[in-house]
C-alpha cells in the first residue's frame, strides 16, 4: 500500500517549531517516544512520515503495510504488541518479520532500535490499542475519497481489486475505531511543505494525549 518515496526527503518540508515540540516530549514508550501517522490509504502518510523521520535525525520508521496481511489488513495488534511494543517499552531493540504482499508471507526479521524518536506510519497507527503507547498522534487531513482515488491511480487498475475490498475493511475499521478525534495534530500537504494544525490535548496523561473531538475541524 505504500507508494514510491520520491526525492530524497528534506526536513525543510516541516515547520521547524514541530520538530522542536517533538523533541522536548517526554518518553511515551519505554525510553522511547513513538509517534504515529495515521490517516486513510493514499492520504501521503508514508512521505510525510520519511520526511518527519529525516527532521528528527533519521528516526526509526515502522511501516504499519509490514505488519498486516492479506488475510489481517486490520487484525494485528497482537502481533505489533508482541514484536514492538513489548521489547521497546523495555529499552529492547524490537524485531519484527516484514510481510511480502506479493510472496503473501511473512520475511526474515528486521530489527527496530529503541531510538529517542521512532515513528510509526499506516492506516490504524493511531488506533485504540496503541494510543497509550503514543507521544503524538498525527492525522493526515486528506478525506477518504480523495486519498482512495489517489491510491488507486498509484497502483494502477491491476489492484483495483485489492482496492475494493481494502475500502471497505478501511471504512468498518474506522467507524469501530476511529483515530482522527484523539489525533493531537492534522497535517495538510502543500506545494511547498506542510501546515500542521496542532490541537490541545486535554484530560490526558503524560502518555496518553487526547485531542476531543469538539477542538478539531471537521473533515473536507
Amino acid at each position: 500500500m505504500n507508494g514510491p518515496e520520491g526525492a530524497a526527503p528534506r526536513a525543510a518540508f516541516i515547520d521547524d517549531a514541530v520538530v522542536s515540540e517533538l523533541r522536548a516530549l517526554p518518553p511515551s514508550c519505554g525510553p522511547v517516544r513513538l509517534i504515529a501517522v495515521d490517516g486513510h490509504a493514499g492520504s501521503g502518510k508514508s512521505t510525510f512520515a520519511t520526511r518527519l523521520a529525516a527532521a528528527l535525525d533519521g528516526a526509526p520508521v515502522l511501516r504499519l503495510d509490514d505488519i498486516a496481511t492479506h488475510e489481517e489488513l486490520f487484525d494485528w495488534t497482537e502481533r505489533l504488541d508482541a514484536q514492538v511494543i513489548v521489547p521497546l517499552s523495555r529499552g529492547a531493540t524490537a524485531r519484527y518479520a516484514p510481510y511480502d504482499w506479493t510472496l503473501r508471507h511473512f520475511t526474515a526479521p528486521r530489527s527496530l532500535p529503541p531510538a529517542p524518536h521512532v515513528i510509526v506510519e499506516g492506516v490504524g497507527a493511531g488506533r485504540r490499542a496503541l494510543r497509550p503507547y503514543l507521544a503524538r498522534l498525527f492525522w493526515m487531513e486528506r478525506d477518504a475519497a480523495g486519498s482512495w482515488e489517489r491510491g488507486r491511480r498509484r497502483d494502477g487498475p491491476a489492484q483495483a481489486a485489492f482496492w475494493d475490498g481494502w475500502t471497505a475493511a478501511e471504512t468498518r475499521h474506522f467507524a469501530a475505531d476511529p483515530s482522527r478525534p484523539f489525533a493531537d495534530a492534522l497535517v495538510h500537504e502543500g506545494r511547498e511543505g506542510y501546515v500542521v494544525r496542532v490541537g490541545r490535548p486535554m484530560n490526558a496523561g503524560p502518555n496518553q494525549p487526547i485531542t476531543h473531538r469538539d477542538q478539531m475541524p471537521p473533515p473536507h
